[in-house]
Parts: structure tokens; C-alpha cells; sequence
């Protein structure tokens, strides 16, 4: 019977699952964490490289280093669960994060800076400003309240006839500054009238679909 790791590894890394050659760098292991307890959860297998071979684990000091990472590097702190699988005479470490109520987690980004991530397909991407202020919402008590003016329609009428739009078009679409347009898409997300869609060149935003993306 095929081991249940080696099931895993032939997925290949995606969404909900990341491969760790070896953990030298808790700052890096926390950006994984804090972008899968901001998404949809997942699983990091260490010992793991790129291409699916394992290499097993060195030693103990690779798995004190995740405790560090998310203690002392995520905040808040995610929470996971963590087990040693014997495959091939080799340690592979597998640490599992739910998905968080807590969001947004952040993780220290360039210069250290504290940086809210999110995976998307097999990467941790950093988490914009429209992103972070749905999660705002969605943990408010009050709920969320829309005006529906002028600029509103503008801007869900563009989308309805293109498809997509842009942040940047969205502005000038619905003539409105950066921070207005930022509510107005972070409303519509959190009311579940847009999603947003995650390509190479950025993100857009597009009426929602069954089977979308989760925060």
C-alpha cells in the first residue's frame, strides 16, 4: 500500500499543500503558516523538496524551529498540529493549519515589516489592502452596510459587461478615490456579490462565482 505521504507528495505543491527542503529560516516557515491560516488552511511537508523527492528531516532543531515561527513570528500566533512520518527509512514532519477565525495573521515581510499573506495555487502572496479590509468585515458584530450611489452602479455595471476590472480601472471607473474604491470592493466581497481573481499580473475582481476562492 502506498504510503500516505508519497499520496500526498504526487499532487504536487498547490493551494492547500507546500513542500520544505529543510527549515532554516523561521521568518520564511511563518509566511507559509500566516498565508495558509489566512486562505483555506493546508499542509507543509518538511523534508520535502521542490520536486517530490524526500530527503527526510536532519534534525530536531528543524521542528523546534516551526514552534518559534509561529510563537514568535505570527501574529497572532497560528495554531497547528505537527507529525512525524517514517517513509523510506526517512523523517518526513507534517504540519497542518486550519483555516483561521483570527484573520488577518501576519508574518514579517521585507524589512521585517509585518505582512498579512494568503496562498494562491502553490504561493504565499501578500494580501492587499481590499483583501485585509474584507476580513475587517467579515469579524465585525455590526455587519456590513452598503450604499448603493451612483458609484456602486458604475463600477458593477462595468464589471457585469467586462468581466473583470482592474483596482486601478475600478478607481476610474467609478470615479472615486483609491480609499473609497477600496470599501466598495471589500463590501461587495464581503457580501458575496464579488470575488477576487488572482492572476500573474495582479489581482481583479469579477461577480462572484460558485466554487470561488475562500478567506
Amino acid at each position: 500500500m502506498q504510503h500516505y505521504i508519497k499520496k500526498l507528495i504526487a499532487q504536487g505543491e498547490h493551494q492547500q499543500l507546500d513542500f520544505k527542503f529543510e527549515i532554516s529560516d523561521a521568518k520564511k516557515i511563518a509566511r507559509s503558516l500566516v498565508a495558509f491560516a489566512n486562505t483555506d488552511g493546508g499542509r507543509l511537508l518538511i523534508g520535502v523538496k521542490d520536486n517530490g523527492v524526500i530527503v527526510g528531516v536532519r534534525s530536531d532543531e528543524e521542528v523546534y524551529m516551526i514552534g518559534t515561527a509561529s510563537h514568535l513570528y505570527c501574529k497572532p500566533t497560528v495554531a497547528y498540529t505537527i507529525q512525524n512520518h517514517t517513509v523510506d527509512g526517512k523523517t518526513v514532519v507534517e504540519v497542518m493549519v486550519e483555516p483561521s477565525k483570527l484573520k488577518p495573521h501576519y508574518a514579517p515581510g521585507k524589512e521585517d515589516k509585518d505582512t498579512a499573506y494568503i496562498r494562491v495555487n502553490d504561493e504565499n502572496q501578500v494580501a492587499n489592502k481590499v483583501i485585509i479590509k474584507v476580513w475587517e468585515r467579515q469579524t465585525q458584530s455590526k455587519g456590513v452596510y452598503l450604499k448603493y450611489t451612483e458609484s456602486e452602479q458604475l463600477l458593477l455595471a462595468y464589471i457585469e459587461q467586462y468581466g473583470k476590472v482592474s483596482f486601478s480601472k475600478a478607481c476610474r471607473v467609478a470615479k472615486s478615490s483609491k480609499n473609497k474604491t477600496e470599501n466598495m470592493l471589500a463590501n461587495f466581497i464581503a457580501l458575496s456579490i464579488l470575488e477576487p481573481l488572482f492572476e500573474e499580473h495582479g489581482v481583479s475582481y469579477k461577480i462572484k462565482t460558485i466554487g470561488n476562492f475562500t478567506f
